[in-house]
């Protein structure tokens, strides 16, 4: 079933917010480090509704209270934000992308896949990426993700360690996952040592830090054998960390895997024992009432990256479909040189209107339930459920202050505006792990001209 109060995750169970006083502390003086007032909330139910007048109070990392302003007015801040105007999400989970793929955004499109990734993006990878690439142009994608409000995301590349390094300075949550090929790739110029690199990099040891999850990428079923993907699947569950492989993309890709193993590409990765709820699969477009079944059956996670089928014509993923058989699906934009956005408020209505034309449904997919989705559910799908994805007193405080004060977002009668009308531009200010990053539309935390200079340089 649909997480509940996915946008501001506070366990409504149709109980109406202001009279929800079992989310509140008792009445006594309580001190915070950040208390944002006068903003308005959702209560993102069957029927969603805004509430005004609210407050939300963050003490360390993580998120002490939250509710109508009276129940804030014992709270004692060191810093307060006047939230006026603005509605207070969870900050949005991006659940798939290559970020440091900024540097090729534009420059091979209008193409099928096969061809824009073997004769365009696999020669360019090659040429052009090191660590100082992956490093500056992750930071570049970071910037432009707490731009337009998602403050987690899971990310597959090579030399994920500088991923990491560039979402730490950022001030970014990420789950950083090591990519894994059958051919030399960069930072693994033997492919019989993509394993073991994998093993390195998870060895760092990067959750240390509080924003960091290491995880492994397998690349897909056609770029990597079945002994690949067995080695990988095994260091995974070994290291207790996700792995993350893109799968049924395309026609062709599901034509090839059903000419070489004799089943489709969902039902070769089940017969090699790969399907479990810490395999998290990208795309599914090409897959049948079998294949849903399986991943169903296995509690397999999915991520579906709808701009990036259109753009590559790789067809529509049945989400429909998917969220009846209770899989739980995550939203992602893919890499910015697929996409070319990484705005997830335009992956949330591209998704939600996609499904209505494929299943001619105008109802298919709720836009809450697409919230969801780019919220609650894409924590869940990235095991951080229990971190971020919903604003409820003990989780981290992940928060984006969306202005309404704006033509086109105005009159607001409920939440469904933020899928079908809402964007990127209209995030005001971002708090991540209790720190404010982004406010007033300006970073606080980096230098977002050096990097723009510096990406600047790699393209030329």
């Amino acid at each position: 079933m649909p997480v509940l109060a996915s946008i501001v995750g506070l366990l409504f169970f149709g109980q109406n917010l202001l009279s929800t006083h079992y989310l509140f502390m008792p009445a006594s003086e309580m001190k915070a480090d950040i208390l944002i007032t006068d903003i308005g909330l959702s209560t993102a139910s069957s029927q969603p509704t805004i509430v005004e007048n609210c407050c939300l109070a963050i003490r360390g990392d993580s998120i002490s209270k939250i509710g109508p302003a009276a129940e804030c007015a014992d709270v004692v801040a060191k810093v307060t934000l006047n939230g006026r105007n603005c509605l207070a999400l969870p900050g949005l989970v991006n659940t798939h992308c290559h970020a440091a793929m900024t540097l090729f955004r534009g420059l091979a499109d209008d193409l099928e896949l096969d061809q824009w990734l073997n004769k365009n993006i696999f020669p360019a990878e090659a040429a052009h990426v090191n660590p100082d690439m992956v490093y500056w142009c992750t930071k570049l994608a970071a910037a432009e993700m707490i731009l337009s409000g998602t403050t987690t995301v899971a990310d597959g590349y090579f030399y994920e360690h500088e991923a990491a390094r560039a979402f730490i300075d950022a001030g970014m949550r990420a789950v950083t996952a090591q990519s894994v090929i059958d051919f030399p790739a960069p930072g693994v110029p033997d492919p019989l040592n993509n394993i073991s690199a994998a093993e390195q990099f998870l060895d760092l040891r990067l959750d240390r830090n509080p924003l960091i999850s290491p995880a492994i990428f397998a690349h897909s079923p056609y770029t990597c054998s079945n002994t690949t993907l067995q080695a990988a699947k095994q260091l995974a569950l070994e290291k207790n960390v996700p792995l993350f492989i893109h799968v049924a993309e395309t026609r062709s890709e599901s034509t090839m895997i059903s000419a070489m193993q004799g089943s489709s590409p969902i039902q070769h990765l089940d017969k090699l024992g790969i399907l479990d709820p810490t395999t998290i699969c990208v795309h599914c477009v090409w897959v049948d009432e079998e294949d849903l079944d399986i991943l169903a059956g296995r509690g397999t996670q999915v991520v579906v990256c709808p701009q990036s089928h259109l753009k590559l014509a790789s067809g529509m993923a049945p989400l429909e479909t998917m969220l009846k058989k209770n899989i739980q699906v995550g939203l992602g934009t893919d890499g910015p040189a697929s996409n070319n956005s990484l705005d997830m408020f335009r992956e949330m209505d591209i998704c939600a209107k996609v499904q209505k034309i494929r299943f001619l449904d105008p109802v298919a997919v709720p836009a809450t339930r697409i919230l969801e989705m780019a919220t609650s559910e894409g924590a869940a799908v990235l095991g951080l459920e229990t971190i971020t994805g919903s604003l409820v007193p003990g989780k981290k405080a992940d928060i984006i202050l969306v202005n309404r004060n704006t033509p086109h977002l105005q009159p607001m009668y409920s939440d469904d505006l933020l899928v079908y009308a809402a964007g990127g531009a209209d995030v005001q200010s971002v708090i991540i792990n209790g720190k404010v990053l982004l406010q007033d539309k300006k970073f606080l935390t980096f230098d977002l001209a050096e990097t723009l200079h510096r990406v600047r340089q790699l393209a030329a």
